[in-house]
């Protein structure tokens, strides 16, 4: 009697099979792709939400404020955000041409950033004439105009009592925007002149006369020498007074 044995083909050695384990891993790898290639945030809601978080931020900010936010890539590819949150980076204030970054943590987290631009109007100082160094300002001296403040140097003044009274630190040049930095204080205290001196203690004040070695303007330090010869140190008074710390 014969007997026929079947025969069934072997795997070759070093031959990958094709199990399920590969087929999803295929499928997921396709479907990543896919999801990436289709991804996409539309542009609106990020330029509202930015609108909205810098509208709040120059709250209370005096002058006339105009917003303007740039056009969010419309070719971006990242994931559509449920929860969009702006914010500026340390550092950054809502003045001027600026970044504002947006924050994305879920279904996927990103950030990106938005260019945009906040404009301050309102009123400047400028110097009326040419002015020199060490010169006292008077209202004559000054002019106010009406500008981007945005668009002008840091701590530029405002209103004309907040420079009349004050001297030039140095030379500036007709039309230019004042800023706090150009000018200090008048002097309270010249040197070689007598001064009133006062000391405190708890619930007593007691004066006396002094003279004055170097000048000084309010808050700033001074040394003066007392009737017998000793030398303190004080602080200039708005008054011309020195107020004197042992």
């Amino acid at each position: 009697m014969n007997t026929s044995a079947t025969s069934f083909p072997r795997a070759r050695p070093g031959t990958p099979g094709r199990g399920p384990g590969r087929c999803i891993g295929a499928l997921l790898a396709s479907t990543i792709v896919a999801t990436a290639a289709s991804a996409h945030q539309p542009s609106e809601p990020i330029e509202h939400a930015v609108q909205a978080f810098l509208e709040h931020e120059v709250q209370g900010m005096p002058g006339d404020i105009r917003i303007g936010v740039n056009r969010f890539d419309p070719t971006n590819r990242l994931p559509a955000c449920a929860s969009i949150a702006p914010f500026l980076p340390p550092g950054v204030r809502p003045w001027g041409a600026i970044s504002v970054g947006i924050r994305c943590d879920a279904p996927m987290p990103w950030t990106a950033y938005v260019q945009a631009r906040v404009q301050v109007f309102g009123p400047y100082l400028v110097a009326a004439r040419a002015l020199r160094s060490s010169e006292r300002l008077d209202a004559v001296d000054v002019e106010v105009r009406e500008g981007e403040l945005s668009a002008l140097p840091d701590n530029v003044l405002s209103a004309p009592e907040q420079a009349v009274g004050h001297i030039t630190r140095f030379a500036v040049a007709e039309g230019m925007p004042l800023r706090a930095s150009v000018l200090r204080q008048a002097n309270a205290v010249s040197r070689g002149r007598p001064v009133q001196v006062y000391t405190q203690g708890e619930g007593f004040t007691v004066s006396g006369e002094g003279q004055a070695l170097n000048d000084a303007a309010p808050g700033e330090r001074v040394r003066v020498r007392l009737p017998g010869g000793q030398i303190v140190h004080g602080v200039a008074r708005a008054d011309g007074g020195v107020m004197l710390g042992f």
